[in-house]
């Protein structure tokens, strides 16, 4: 229990400068006063003394939350997403820099999501090394609706035996129960469940909740990996995992938490075709040779093809060379995180981005339908190469050339 004052450091101005600067950094869109970070940064001096002095007197409130509905990756769906005021972030972004040290030093190691130092690619690759030692009967985990779901309650009980500052758990609760602004109409019935969406303190929440399940495995001896809500757990045997499954389950109910019911399963990776996913990745037993080779998830694949369908259109008016400029650091993006994907599947994204590059080639010289075999002679992939195009089959070769040398340094 942290006995000792902290409101004092949420309010302080180097404190509130600090997450003024995060928070302008990540730039985002305003909230429901309209103040844009540009705006905000015009006087941000006087803008946070005044936030400083409503804490120091205990008068700060929160304003609602925006809601705006955004396409679902892959699909034709909506989800919702918060936006909190810019205001209230920079207040997030402090009283997170100033309770996160706390908690962190009480998280276990097999946690990633949103920790300082930590993140996807360290998750992934532990899930390797896992899978590599033989833990191949995977529990994969789902939720249903976490953050949603995480009651008041529970969570204000595990806060409060790290953090006793009156002035600080009364901050965290008046996020927690934030209203919402649609349009031109709030919502602002009386939450006991649920973290505020878009809100930057959030995904530590989060995780503060999880953190007991995440010690009762441990101390089970299941092998875990967890980002925030996103987690497997990965045992030498069927029996061991079915264990598993049981413990997670009577732990969920009595924390008020549901597991999908058909999201939740077991899955045996030492059977040919055997799949699951994992933060974008879908780790595969394939059929052929059983080897245990990373995809890139179908829903993930959606999103790219999404992303780049807007700059490659039949239509595009710009050159070759202003189209890649665009193009380019999409495929950037894409080669970082998904470099470790089957090479054959980053060959064919690599086709399916030429042939609509072709496309836009023979609409300019006007003519119909789709590109047929003998443009891939006219604008061979050496023609893209010469314009700059970045190839991921290509860079992912060259990373892995990389990787080896600087291994063998």
């Amino acid at each position: 229990m942290q006995n000792i004052s902290l409101i004092d450091k949420v309010w302080t101005q180097r404190t509130l400068q600090l997450a003024w600067e995060k928070v302008a950094s990540n730039a985002g869109g305003c909230g429901v006063d309209n103040i844009t970070v540009r705006q905000f940064a015009k006087d941000s001096k006087s803008r946070l003394l005044a936030v400083s002095e409503r804490l120091k007197q205990g008068t700060y409130q929160p304003k609602s939350v925006k809601r705006v509905w955004i396409p679902k990756p892959g699909t034709k769906e909506q989800r919702p997403l918060g936006i909190p005021t810019v205001t209230d972030r920079v207040v997030q972004t402090a009283l997170r820099m100033v309770i996160e040290p706390i908690f962190e030093k009480e998280f276990a190691p097999h946690s990633y999501g949103f920790r300082p130092g930590r993140g996807c690619k360290d998750a992934l690759r532990q899930v390797d090394t896992l899978l590599k030692e033989g833990q191949v009967h995977v529990v994969d985990v789902d939720i249903k609706g976490y953050f949603d779901s995480i009651p008041h309650d529970g969570l204000m009980k595990l806060v409060k035996q790290r953090i006793s500052d009156g002035q600080v758990l009364e901050l965290i609760t008046s996020y927690l129960k934030q209203g919402v602004m649609e349009g031109i109409e709030t919502m602002d019935e009386d939450k006991q469940q649920g973290t505020p969406q878009g809100a930057v303190v959030s995904p530590l929440l989060a995780n503060i909740y999880l953190n007991p399940l995440d010690w009762l495995m441990a101390q089970a001896g299941i092998p875990m990996v967890r980002y925030a809500d996103d987690m497997i757990l990965l045992c030498q045997s069927a029996e061991q995992a079915k264990q598993a499954l049981a413990k997670l389950r009577k732990w969920s109910t009595q924390a008020g938490l549901a597991l999908h019911p058909e999201k939740t399963k077991i899955v045996d990776m030492g059977q040919p075709g055997a799949h699951f996913d994992f933060l974008g990745y879908r780790f595969k037993r394939t059929i052929s040779r059983m080897r245990l080779r990373r995809f890139i998830r179908p829903k993930s694949l959606a999103n790219i093809r999404q992303r780049i369908k807007p700059l490659t259109r039949r239509t595009n008016g710009k050159s070759m060379d202003q189209i890649l400029t665009k193009l380019n650091p999409v495929l950037r993006g894409v080669h970082e995180y998904f470099h470790h994907a089957w090479e054959g599947q980053l060959k064919e994204v690599d086709g399916w981005v030429r042939t609509r590059l072709r496309s836009i080639l023979r609409k300019r010289e006007k003519r119909k339908g789709i590109t047929r075999g003998w443009e891939r002679m006219k604008w061979p992939n050496h023609y893209f190469d010469r314009h700059g195009l970045l190839s991921l089959e290509q860079a992912r070769r060259k990373k892995l050339i990389s990787l080896r040398r600087g291994a063998n340094c």
